[in-house]
This record gives C-alpha cells, sequence and structure tokens, in this order.
C-alpha cells in the first residue's frame, strides 16, 4: 500500500507522516512500509487518480486538480485545519509582520497548486499581482518528484534568487533562524484576509473506489492519522524521533517544535462550513464549476471515526 505526500521535511503533512514511522498504520492492519515524496501536490493527485497510490496527504483543494467537481476522490479526514502556509520575505527589506503590501514589485516562489492561495489572498487583500508587478512562480531548483519546497525556497532566499517565498513553517523557520527572512503572514494564526485561513487545509484523500472496494482501509488509515494525532499531543518529543528517521539533522532537530505549535489545530474533523468556504475559494479560482454537497467532498460514512475516544487503551 503506498501512501505519498507533497512535501516532506516539513510540518505540513506530519501527522501522516507520524502515522507510519510511528507504525501507526501497520497497527491497523495497513502495509505502509515507508511515506513517499511526489512534489507538486497536483502530481501527486494525478498518481493517486491514476491508480499509482492509495492515499495522498496534502492540500484538500487540490483534490480537484486530478478530480474535477469531487469526482472520483473523497477526503478521509484533515491532518489540521486552516490554511497552513507563510508567506515569508528578504530580511533586509525590513518589512513588517502584517505588511502585505511590501510583497508589491517583488518575485516570489510558491509551487504549483499551492501558488493559488497565495494569488486569491493577494487579491482579497486589493494587490492585483498584473498591477502590482508581484511576479509569483515555481522556485528555482525546485524541479522533480523528489523536491522539499519549503527548504528549496529557503536556500533560494539565501542565495538571492527571489524575494520571498510562500510555503511551510519548516522553510520559514529556516530562513529566520539563517537571518534572511521575516515572517509577514502565518495565516493559520490569523494573519492577512479572514477568508485566507479556510481557503483550504491539510487532508488525507483517497479515491471513491477504494472507499468502495475496501471500506475497511479507509477506516483504518483514518484511525491511523487519529493515534499520530494522539501520540503528538500526549508527547510532543516523539516528533524528533521521526525527523531523526527521514530528516536532515537541522530539520530533525526543529521539528518537535513546530509539532508544537501546531497541536492546536490538530483536529481530525472536516466540517460542512470548512467545506463550503473551501469550495467557494475553489470556485474563485477556476477550480471548481459549481457548488457540490458536503457528502460528494468527503467521506461522511467514517465521520464517526474523527473524534479518538475510542482508541483509548
Amino acid at each position: 500500500m503506498r501512501i505519498a505526500v507533497p512535501d516532506l521535511i516539513s510540518n505540513s503533512y506530519f501527522p501522516a507522516i507520524a502515522a507510519v514511522e510511528l507504525g501507526f498504520f501497520k497497527a491497523e492492519g495497513l502495509d505502509v512500509k515507508k511515506i513517499e515524496l511526489l512534489f507538486p501536490v497536483p502530481k501527486a493527485m494525478e498518481a493517486l487518480r491514476d491508480g499509482a497510490l492509495d492515499f495522498v496527504a496534502g492540500s484538500a483543494h487540490a483534490t480537484l486538480m486530478a478530480f474535477p467537481d469531487w469526482k472520483g476522490a473523497k477526503l478521509l479526514a484533515a491532518l489540521g485545519q486552516r490554511m497552513y502556509w507563510l508567506l515569508v520575505l528578504r530580511a533586509d527589506l525590513g518589512a513588517k509582520r502584517g505588511e502585505i503590501s511590501a510583497v508589491k514589485g517583488l518575485r516570489i516562489g510558491a509551487a504549483p497548486g499551492v501558488d493559488l492561495g497565495l494569488r486569491r489572498l493577494l487579491l482579497e487583500a486589493s494587490i492585483d499581482p498584473v498591477r502590482d508587478h508581484v511576479q509569483i512562480a515555481p522556485v528555482p531548483g525546485a524541479t522533480g518528484a523528489a523536491v522539499s519546497f519549503g527548504l528549496t525556497a529557503a536556500k533560494a532566499l539565501e542565495e538571492g534568487k527571489i524575494d520571498g517565498f510562500w510555503a511551510n513553517a519548516m522553510g520559514a523557520e529556516i530562513a529566520v533562524r539563517r537571518g534572511v527572512g521575516t515572517v509577514i503572514l502565518d495565516v493559520r494564526r490569523g494573519d492577512g484576509p479572514a477568508a485566507a485561513q479556510s481557503y483550504t487545509f491539510p487532508a488525507l484523500v483517497t479515491t471513491e473506489e477504494r472507499i468502495k472496494r475496501e471500506p475497511e482501509s479507509a477506516a483504518a488509515a483514518i484511525r491511523a492519522v487519529i493515534r499520530a494525532h494522539k501520540a503528538l499531543r500526549e508527547e510532543p518529543g516523539r516528533a524528533t524521533e521521526v525527523g531523526r528517521r527521514i530528516f536532515p539533522p537541522t530539520e530533525a532537530e526543529l521539528i518537535a517544535e513546530l509539532i508544537k505549535r501546531d497541536l492546536p489545530y490538530y483536529d481530525s474533523t472536516i466540517s460542512e462550513e470548512v467545506v463550503a468556504k473551501m469550495n467557494r475559494f475553489a470556485q474563485d479560482v477556476g477550480l471548481l464549476s459549481q457548488p457540490v454537497p458536503y457528502d460528494q467532498v468527503v467521506a461522511s460514512q467514517f465521520r464517526h471515526l474523527w473524534k479518538d475516544e475510542g482508541l483509548k487503551g
């Protein structure tokens, strides 16, 4: 059984990574030997559609890039709540937290699919990327299926290849600690237009075919993620244990701190309100042709699993 993430050395999809590395998938009877990296997120969703993967832990809205109008795939559970990327600009620009207008005239690196959230956020903040000469493009060097985007973005910022980036908290933390970047927006924690928090969220995704053919495997995957949430809430230091197995040394020692910050957002629930707001964003950016019902987006037959009361012991 195969599960992939579009960014590995980050906090973004860490509950799924931990569920594999700490043995929770195995404990649920699923033979997942390792978590795979397949960048960018549209390619991961296409691989899911084409049967090369069984699950993807990725951006919920990106499912639409391979499954138009939510036909053929379902969200199983949230890996966390709210849109989770940060806007980082060159430290020498002197921009302050919340100063979105500082992006005008700059080169901002953003991964394919992920860039849609930034573009829409800027428009909601009355910044037109065309009029205001904001260049939003892939980060130089961030190509190939094995790219960890946040680290590549931090390196490109340090080398002066870009003026800023829109990426995960690991990339942001590296840039800040090296003194080359300043966090301008952390949308998950309330920066920027309020609507932006609901554009997307990290989710576990599978196909409708798998749910129909092997519903228990879908339920088992949800339980594995919930067990990972529970384990990390109880002992965030276990993130370091995972990081030391699969991250470079510096990032392995940072991951537990990032996970501690994310714990308030570790809730597997996917509410009808969140789906409605995400779908509104998807329509605004041209990913969704029309409103669709909640049950077309979410595998709601498993929603009783989202609370971990049944996992004690």
